[in-house]
């Protein structure tokens, strides 16, 4: 039942791909399940989805018998490129889901505001005792820019821990001549960084994120991982200023 296949894991009970849509290029999307021998369709994997339709990424924290997933688009939203009504008028993907792993139920919707379109990337700490992780954005509606959100679990909320989302690296749009930009960005005299993946390093020291609007790969200390330090840089092309 689901269609648009795009991330893939082995997971502890057979390989887990995520879809974005429905048979029909509508939502919701979700993850399906294959067996890890034979790569028959064991089926959907969610039991209780709640409030969640659109979907992108997954990931998990297996010691704490918990999923996150994101949200981009349905295929009808996205087989054409982004669509300029839907981007403008928030309807793109803005938040994250927390999971029961065990249970496949729907525990939290983390939603980092409407204007915050396209959350995309998920990648958790590699180490099994830390729940914690990085989300990219790809657009904020306010201003062009691009973020990157942590997502943890927070300790202190009493005998039932709660997970929460918050803003630690914010990455600007950068001006340029309306001559040089596509349609869409003409109006905005600006090139947004786009921020299309990222990756975290094995001892998770540093995260690594691609700007690909500005052609930018940013590198982020995140040893204290609810502040991050950008300690270096290389610019490879972009939209503009690719000399």
């Amino acid at each position: 039942g689901y269609a648009a296949p795009h991330t893939v894991h082995c997971g502890p009970d057979g390989v887990y791909v995520n879809a974005l849509g429905g048979a029909d290029g509508n939502g919701p999307g979700g993850i399906f399940v294959l067996d890890h021998d034979s790569f028959d369709v064991k089926g959907a994997w969610e039991h209780d989805r709640g409030p969640q339709h659109l979907a992108y990424d997954f990931w998990w924290h297996l010691g704490f018998d918990t999923m996150i997933s994101s949200e981009w688009g349905t295929p009808n939203m996205v087989k054409d490129g982004v669509n300029p009504e839907l981007l403008l008028g928030g309807k793109y993907g803005h938040a994250l889901h927390v999971w029961d792993l065990k249970t496949r139920r729907h525990m939290q919707a983390l939603d980092l505001g409407a204007e915050q379109q396209m959350v995309l990337e998920l990648r958790p700490a590699h180490n099994p005792r830390r729940a914690y992780g990085f989300v990219g954005v790809v657009v904020s509606l306010k201003d062009l820019s691009s973020s990157i959100w942590m997502w943890y679990r927070d300790e202190t909320t009493g005998k039932t821990p709660q997970w929460k989302v918050k803003k630690v690296i914010e990455i600007p749009a950068v001006p340029a001549n309306a001559d040089d930009l596509p349609p869409l960005l003409k109006g905005f005299g600006a090139v947004p960084p786009l921020v299309t993946d990222l990756n975290l390093s094995l001892d998770d020291k540093y995260l690594y994120v691609s700007c690909w609007g500005t052609g930018e790969l940013q590198q982020y200390d995140v040893s204290n991982p609810h502040e991050p330090r950008l300690v270096g840089s290389v610019k490879i092309g972009g939209i503009v200023n690719r000399t």
